[in-house]
């Protein structure tokens, strides 16, 4: 079994062989971790009292608090073969009077005292003060609440193993799956608060409305209401734009279901700047073909080519904005190369993506007139439009070595 942890939380998690490379998130925090080839922590045993604890290998060599006898440890290196960690011995220094911790192994030899700098010997055995200062400690220790110590293993990343959780893989061939993709809680729920609270705010609304007319006093009550509505209707409008954002992030990050985004819901200045950079990236690439129009008046050849390569570059140059979460992303440079590293994918990820806008557009043409029929196409163009991200997202992850970006 392969075993690592969270550079972010510290949790720990585990994995069977055979899933190197690999994708998925932790369960804690939701980060998206890549198996790797081996396992990354250290599993000793406390000198004292025999405790298995289990810490990062990137603390090996430095000092742990036991969780069971509380005393200090140092933990083995990888080099080490024993399962075993190392006393640490506490003695004062004869020169500045202060308190050293050594190793076990030190017992009788030279050391370098690290507040004065100067060389004393580390006793072979605890005096009669040691051994009562020693006693005091522990029963410091004791008394302490276990909440403490859980958080003084955090800090030093002595947490208990996890239980393994499996990798996130696709049960479908990726063409079928691709559609499954916001059919996950956290997608339908976002997709249903999108849609039913504008649906509910217009009704209330309007039936405010509607008895304001015949009792005009209701009229204080409805413009409020008409108000309030309407500004939750932006807002859901700009988290509709980040969450389409997100579900690119995490796509390229390996995910194949739409993410969970509780406890990283962003301020309102994160939705507007997100809204921004989108609607200039779609400025960008639709300036173009709008201002040859407005000159020629015409949809000539050079119309349809403008337009073509403005549709053509679009996906990528957005892909490359939100990913970078910088205008940098509009580098032509950048764009450029990349469209022609992954020429045949990016062509073949531009046709699907064509086809899905033009399913949103017929779709929508046709619901013209029919309130029913608005609804339920209003359903199906944020479902495809999520879709719409994880083709971008996928794009990426799959072909993140041939764009070469340095995100």
């Amino acid at each position: 079994m392969i075993r690592f942890c969270c550079e972010q939380c510290g949790h720990k998690i585990g994995v069977e062989d055979g899933h190197t490379g690999k994708r998925g998130k932790y369960p804690e925090c939701g980060e998206i971790f890549v198996v790797p080839p081996e396992s990354t922590v250290i599993d000793f045993n406390c000198a004292d009292c025999g405790q298995r604890i289990s810490t990062p290998k990137i603390h090996g060599g430095k000092k742990v608090i036991c969780p069971k006898c509380k005393n200090t440890l140092i933990v083995p290196t990888g080099s080490q073969t024993s399962a075993e960690s190392v006393r640490v011995v506490r003695f004062t220094c004869s020169m500045c009077h202060r308190e050293i911790e050594e190793s076990e192994s030190s017992r009788g030899k030279l050391v370098e005292c690290p507040h004065c700098r100067n060389y004393v010997a580390v006793p072979l055995q605890k005096t009669a003060a040691q051994e009562a200062q020693a006693a005091s400690r522990q029963s410091t220790q004791d008394d302490a609440s276990t909440e403490r110590f859980e958080q003084m293993q955090q800090n030093v990343g002595t947490m208990a193993v996890q239980e393994p959780e499996p990798v996130v893989e696709r049960k479908l061939p990726w063409v079928l799956d691709i559609f499954l993709y916001p059919s996950s809680k956290a997608g339908l729920t976002t997709l249903a608060i999108i849609v039913f609270v504008p649906l509910l705010i217009g009704i209330v609304v309007s039936r405010l409305n509607a008895f304001a007319r015949g009792f005009p006093p209701m009229l204080v009550l409805a413009v409020p209401v008409s108000i309030i509505g309407f500004i939750i209707c932006i807002l859901l409008s700009l988290y509709l734009y980040w969450y389409f954002c997100e579900c690119i992030r995490d796509s390229a990050a390996g995910g194949v279901r739409a993410p969970e985004t509780v406890g990283a819901t962003p301020g309102l200045g994160d939705l507007l700047w997100q809204w921004f950079r989108t609607i200039c990236c779609l400025a960008v690439f639709a300036a173009p073909t709008l201002i040859y129009y407005g000159h020629a008046r015409q949809t000539d050849s050079v119309f349809w080519a403008l337009l073509a390569g403005g549709v053509f570059a679009f996906p990528m140059a957005l892909l490359a904005v939100v990913m970078f979460d910088s205008f940098a992303g509009l580098n032509p440079i950048l764009l450029v190369g990349s469209v022609f590293s992954a020429f045949l994918p990016y062509c073949a990820m531009i046709a699907t993506f064509a086809l899905v806008v033009f399913l949103i557009v017929k779709e929508s043409l046709a619901a013209q007139g029919s309130a029913i029929l608005s609804f339920i196409i209003n359903c199906v163009r944020l479902y495809l439009g999520l879709i719409v991200a994880h083709l971008l997202g996928w794009f990426y992850h799959r072909y993140e070595q041939k764009l070469n970006w340095d995100v």
